[in-house]
C-alpha cells in the first residue's frame, strides 16, 4: 500500500519522464536531419546511404509498432518503455561513434527498434496511470510533447552540429535518456494484462512487421523509385516499371490476410497479436480513420517549410529551426490551456477545436505566402497551427482509448500510433509528390521560352528539383543562371502553398471523421489489469 501511495503521489513527476521519453524519439528524427550535410561530408557517404540514414529509423519504427503494443500488455509497459530507452540509448552511442555509413545505418535501424517500443509504451501506462480531469491533463501534455519537439528538434540540431559536431546529435540522447530511465522506474507502477498466458501468435507478428514494412516502403520510397515507371536512379524496376506498386498492394493484401486471421483467433480463442474487436468499440475504430487522416493533412508544414526557409529565404540550418518555434510555442500553451478548457468542452471538442485551427492557419499561410514574405506571414500562423496540434493530438489519443480496456491498453496504443505512422508516411509521399512536382513544373513553366533557346537551362531545372531546391544558392550566385534561381523560389513558394491546401483537403476529412465520434456513453470503463507495484 505504501508503495502504491508512493507512485501516486510522484504520478506528475513520472507524466514529465514519459513526456522526455517520447521528447528524445521525436527530436532525434528532425536533429539529424539538420546534422545530416556534416556527417556526409565526415563519413563520405553515398547519395544512397544518405537516404537510408534518414529513412531506415521511420521504416524499422513503423513497422514494429504493432508488435510491441501486445508484448508490453504481457510483460509489462514500464519493463518495455524501459528496455526501449536502454536500447535507443545504447544505438544513441553507436551512431556518435559510427566510422562510415554502414555502421551508422545499422546503429539508427537499432534505434527505430528502440523508438517502436517507446512510444506505444507511453501512451498505455498513461491510460493506466491517470483518470478522469487527470487523464486530459496528461495527455495534453504528451501531445504537446510531440508537436513542440518536431519544432524544436532543428533548432538544437542546428546549434548542436554548428557548436560542436554532428556527433553531437546522438550524445544529446545519452543524459536525457538516462534521465527518462530513472524517472520512469521512480515514478510509474508497472501495468500489464491480466491475463498474461503464453504469446503463441508468431504469424500473425511477422505477417504485421512484413505487411506494415512494405506499406510504409513504398510510401516513402515512391519518389526515388518512381510511383508506376521505375526512375532513371532506381535501384530495382522490373522491364521499366517500379516495385513501388507492387509492394504497396502486397502490404495491404498481407495486412487484409492478417485481419482476416487475427478474427478467426480471437473467435477460437487463440493467442492474438492484435484483438480485433477491439474495433467493435466506436471510438477506438472511428477514431483510428481521425488520427491517420489527420497525421496526413499535419505534415503539411514539417515537410515543405524548412526547405522553403533555406533555399527561397536564405536561411541556415539554425535560422529555419528558429523560424519554426512559434509552433513550439503554440503547442505548448494549448497544453497549458487544456485543464481549463476541458471544464466547458468535452475531448472530442477539442479535437475539433484543434484540427479547425490547423485549417485556418494553413490557409492564411497558402493564401499570403511569397517569396519575399516576412517573418509575420509564418509566424503567426505557425502558432496557432501549434495551438491546433496541441488541442487536436493529444485529446484524439485520449478519445481513442478512453473506452478501450485498461489491460489491452498496449494493443490499442500500438495500433493508433501505427495509424499515425501510415498517414505521416502517406503525408510524406502525397505532400512531398505535391511540393516538388509543382517545383519542377512551376519552374518550367516560367522559363519555357528560355528552355526552348537553351536546352542545358532544361538540366539545370532538373538538378534544382532533384536537389529539392538545393541548388537554387548556387544558381543565385552566377548573373548567367540568376533568373533560373528566381523561378524556383517563385515556384518552389507556390510548391508550399499547393502541398498546403492538400493539407487542408485532409484534414477537412479527418475534421468530418469525428463526427461519429461525439456519439458515445459518458460511462467510463471498468478497468481490468493487474498492478505490479
Amino acid at each position: 500500500m505504501q508503495e502504491t501511495d508512493r507512485f501516486h503521489r510522484l504520478r506528475w513527476l513520472g507524466l514529465a519522464a514519459i513526456s522526455l521519453a517520447v521528447a528524445l524519439i521525436i527530436m532525434d528524427a528532425t536533429i539529424v536531419a539538420v546534422a545530416v550535410p556534416q556527417i556526409v561530408s565526415s563519413l563520405d557517404l553515398t547519395a544512397t546511404q544518405v537516404q537510408w540514414v534518414q529513412e531506415v529509423y521511420t521504416l524499422v519504427f513503423a513497422a514494429l509498432l504493432m508488435v510491441w503494443g501486445t508484448v508490453s500488455d504481457r510483460i509489462g509497459r514500464r519493463r518495455l518503455l524501459v528496455i526501449g530507452l536502454v536500447l535507443f540509448v545504447a544505438a544513441s552511442i553507436l551512431c556518435a561513434f559510427a566510422p562510415n555509413g554502414t555502421w551508422l545505418i545499422t546503429a539508427r535501424a537499432i534505434q527505430g527498434v528502440g523508438g517502436s517500443m517507446i512510444l506505444p509504451t507511453t501512451l498505455a501506462l498513461l491510460n493506466a496511470t491517470f483518470r478522469g480531469s487527470e487523464r486530459t491533463v496528461a495527455f495534453a501534455v504528451w501531445g504537446a510533447t510531440i508537436g513542440s519537439m518536431a519544432a524544436v528538434g532543428p533548432v538544437l540540431g542546428g546549434w548542436l552540429t554548428s557548436a560542436f559536431s554532428w556527433n553531437w546529435a546522438f550524445w544529446i540522447n545519452l543524459p536525457f535518456g538516462l534521465v527518462a530511465i530513472i524517472g520512469v522506474l521512480m515514478s510509474i507502477p508497472e501495468s500489464r494484462q491480466r491475463e498474461t498466458g503464453r504469446f503463441t501468435d508468431w504469424l500473425g507478428a511477422g505477417a504485421s512487421i512484413l505487411g506494415f514494412g512494405m506499406l510504409v516502403f513504398a510510401l516513402i520510397e515512391g519518389r526515388a523509385y518512381g510511383w508506376w515507371e521505375a526512375t532513371d536512379s532506381a535501384p530495382v524496376s522490373l522491364g521499366g516499371f517500379s516495385i513501388i506498386p507492387i509492394l504497396f498492394v502486397l502490404g495491404v493484401v498481407v495486412l487484409a490476410a492478417l485481419v482476416l486471421r487475427e478474427r478467426s483467433r480471437v473467435a477460437a480463442g487463440k493467442s492474438v497479436l492484435l484483438d480485433v474487436t477491439l474495433f467493435r468499440i466506436p471510438t477506438f475504430a472511428n477514431g483510428n480513420v481521425t488520427a491517420l487522416t489527420v497525421s496526413l493533412g499535419e505534415f503539411g508544414l514539417i515537410l515543405s517549410l524548412p526547405l522553403w526557409f533555406q533555399y527561397v529565404q536564405g536561411m541556415d540550418a539554425l535560422q529555419s529551426g528558429l523560424a519554426l518555434l512559434p509552433l513550439a510555442v503554440g503547442s505548448f500553451l494549448a497544453s497549458g490551456a487544456v485543464r481549463s478548457l476541458s471544464k466547458g468542452m468535452s475531448p472530442v471538442q477539442l479535437v475539433r477545436l484543434g484540427v479547425l485551427l490547423e485549417i485556418v492557419s494553413l490557409a492564411v499561410m497558402a493564401i499570403l505566402i511569397r517569396p519575399d514574405s516576412n517573418g509575420w506571414v509564418t509566424g503567426v500562423p505557425l502558432f496557432f497551427y501549434g495551438m491546433g496540434v496541441g488541442f487536436a493530438t493529444a485529446q484524439l489519443t485520449q478519445l481513442i482509448l478512453q473506452d478501450v480496456p485498461v489491460d489491452k491498453s498496449g494493443q490499442a496504443s500500438s495500433t493508433q500510433s501505427t495509424a499515425r505512422q501510415v498517414g505521416s508516411a502517406l503525408g510524406i509521399a502525397v505532400l512531398g509528390t505535391a511540393l516538388f512536382t509543382t517545383l519542377r513544373l512551376g519552374t518550367e513553366a516560367r522559363l519555357s521560352d528560355q528552355i526552348a533557346a537553351d536546352p542545358n537551362v532544361e538540366k539545370l531545372v532538373g538538378g534544382v528539383s532533384d536537389s529539392a531546391g538545393a541548388l537554387i544558392a548556387d544558381l543565385a550566385g552566377n548573373p548567367a543562371t540568376a533568373p533560373i534561381a528566381d523561378a524556383a523560389r517563385q515556384a518552389l513558394t507556390q510548391g508550399v502553398s499547393v502541398a498546403a491546401w492538400i493539407a487542408i483537403a485532409a484534414l477537412v476529412v479527418g475534421l468530418l471523421t469525428t463526427i461519429p465520434l461525439g456519439r458515445r456513453s459518458a460511462v467510463e470503463p471498468v478497468p481490468n489489469e493487474v498492478r505490479a507495484d
